[in-house]
């Protein structure tokens, strides 16, 4: 029995909404069910999973849609109560002391961030583009978390930020550090003086929690988004943000962190960073230099390049870093196992995991499924957090579902002998991601055991002891469960090849003189200088954002956008334009 339910004037965010998916299909006696905005997009959904009902042409992209198969009406009713007490209390726990000022007009909110550096977009990606001209327009820069804007509007709106001396951080920014305050889905970690500079994921991550572990600090870690260094988008926010951290006076060693780029506009990354005055850490994944150059390291893994970072920040010598000594364990391998899995939430440490087991069992390039970064004689390195996975779903660093099923599908495959996992910490994370796998790590091992034989799953923890979550419990829960922990992915990959006999090595690079470079780092415009002491933002979608800002002493108007002209992108396109010229006409 198919009910459908529209709340009225009730707009969520996506994020919120897929998670009250997940809460809700929990409750006895519903067989399906999905809550989504009534966006036209949202309703080819609805028709897609066989949840279709006429009701659904009468909601609108600020209504709520709950449609469900129940067993009793009786079910509908709890299922709407059991609605509103969720999102009642995430409302509750996103606005508790995290913000200054809430509005719901984008005029107000900039009206109230008149001096805010900063605005931060969370919003479906539709409306994205349209978003973020307002905010270059009104002078601001802008961090993008939202995702599927074309790349023609990113090449676009990049180069209008460009020319205005502004910095379009993304689309599909994951993560970011400015001026020592954390963005969006991001770590804890403390203030220093190294700059990074990468698409924004895991790898910033990865790298700038190893760093804190360390003993050193972060002031900016600037995300490019994942498509800055394609042909088509020319590295435009990469180079901006390489001239702006050789200008900062608190940053002293730079990192530049790519997944495969293009050829050219790694090689225009290249030469400015050769410009540079100051020490700079490059790491191009998939790349295994064999040296250095003066002032210009060239590190293979994210683990080497925070400890080359480190080490140039303390003024000791790089090349005498000494690899990490690994303890393998004894693993009960039947004959046939010798593949190994890796189910990983961050996609570039799954494509250094790839990279790292096509080096070890000499494979050559393949072109692996949608998804997949490496699909070859067995072994599977999977980007969960690609969009073929997170279409109408939530991101694995929040929910553990696709994970579970994935670790149930490589226990069924006798040649699994390495399941290789991350478990990223943090703000936008799950609150307990180690104790939602726990109980199928323990499944699957146990019956690996039944049947004679044994399944390593070894992972990392990306986080800090500053992270919300604590990481000293997350590992508890881990090692309890069995699981072989390392201190960084690199070492949890070379640990899984090792348990599968085909250890690897890092080679010592000799370092040569720098190459020539004809190029001159800019000088940058006064406004985009002003980015580097920012402290005030403007969050635009997503509330549950403000708590890092304010945790870390910095200032936010929260502005809960929802889409106007009933969701028409073309119309609210028009009413923009119409604006833009009655302001020139007014000046």
């Amino acid at each position: 029995m198919i009910h459908t339910i529209i709340e009225k004037n009730n707009y969520q965010d996506s994020i919120v909404l897929m998670l009250l998916t997940n809460h809700l299909e929990e409750m006895p006696g519903v067989t399906s069910i999905s809550v989504m905005m009534g966006t036209p997009a949202n309703k080819d959904i609805f028709k897609t999973g066989g949840l279709y009902t006429p009701e659904l042409e009468d909601a609108t992209a600020n209504d709520m849609v709950i449609v469900a198969d129940v067993e009793n009406q009786a079910t509908i009713d709890e299922l709407v109560k059991e609605a509103k007490t969720y999102l009642e209390e995430q409302a509750s726990k996103n606005q508790s002391g995290a913000t200054q000022e809430r509005v719901k007009t984008w005029d107000k909110a900039y009206r109230l961030g008149e001096d805010a550096s900063v605005s931060i977009l969370s919003i479906p990606g539709t409306h994205a583009a349209l978003e973020i001209e307002k905010a270059l327009d009104a002078g601001k820069h802008v961090f993008c978390f939202s995702d599927n804007v074309s790349v023609e509007d990113e090449r676009r709106l990049k180069q209008q930020a460009h020319q205005q001396g502004l910095l379009l951080m993304g689309p599909d920014c994951g993560t970011g550090i400015i001026n020592g305050i954390p963005l969006a889905f991001t770590n804890a970690v403390r203030k220093g003086k190294i700059g990074v500079i990468g698409a924004s994921g895991t790898g910033i991550q990865e790298v700038t929690t190893i760093i804190h572990r360390l003993g050193e600090g972060v002031t900016h870690a600037i995300g490019t988004g994942g498509r800055d260094l394609k042909e088509e988008i020319g590295g435009t926010t990469f180079k901006d943000s390489i001239a702006l951290l050789e200008q900062d006076p608190e940053v002293q060693v730079i990192v530049a962190i790519s997944k495969p780029p293009a050829k050219a506009i790694r090689d225009e990354v290249l030469d400015l960073l050769r410009a540079s005055k100051k020490p700079v850490v490059s790491i191009f994944l998939g790349e295994n230099p064999e040296s250095h150059e003066e002032n210009l390291f060239h590190a293979h893994t994210l683990e080497e390049t925070a400890k080359i970072a480190v080490a140039l920040l303390r003024g000791t010598n790089p090349t005498l870093i000494e690899e990490e000594t690994l303890a393998v364990p004894s693993v009960k391998l039947a004959a046939n196992q010798r593949t190994i899995k890796g189910y990983y939430s961050g996609g570039t440490l799954a494509y250094e995991a790839g990279m790292l087991v096509k080096e070890a069992f000499g494979i050559q390039s393949t072109t692996a499924a949608e998804g997949f970064i490496l699909a070859a004689e067995g072994h599977e390195i999977i980007d969960l957090g690609d969009d073929i996975y997170t279409n109408g779903k939530p991101h694995p660093m929040i929910d553990p579902t696709i994970r579970k099923e994935m670790l149930a599908a490589a226990a069924k495959d006798e040649t699994t002998a390495v399941v290789l996992l991350d478990v990223v910490l943090g703000y936008g994370a799950h609150d307990d991601m180690a104790s939602e796998l726990a109980p199928m790590i323990k499944q699957i091992q146990a019956e690996a055991v039944e049947k004679g034989r044994q399944i390593a799953v070894v992972a990392t923890i990306v986080g800090t002891d500053e992270d919300p979550q604590s990481i000293v419990e997350q590992e508890n829960i881990l090692k309890d469960a069995g699981v072989i922990l390392c201190e960084s992915n690199a070492q949890a990959v070379k640990l899984a090849l090792a348990i599968v006999d085909h250890p690897v090595t890092e080679e010592k690079k000799p370092v040569h003189a720098k190459a020539a470079t004809t190029v001159e780092i800019p000088v940058v415009s006064q406004r985009l200088g002003q980015l580097l002491s920012a402290d005030k933002f403007i969050n635009i979608g997503l509330s549950s954002f403000t708590k890092a800002i304010t945790d870390y002493g910095g200032k936010v108007v929260q502005y809960d956008w929802q889409p106007v002209a009933g969701g028409n992108v073309e119309l609210q396109k028009a009413i923009h334009y119409l604006k833009k010229v009655s302001l020139k006409v007014e000046g």
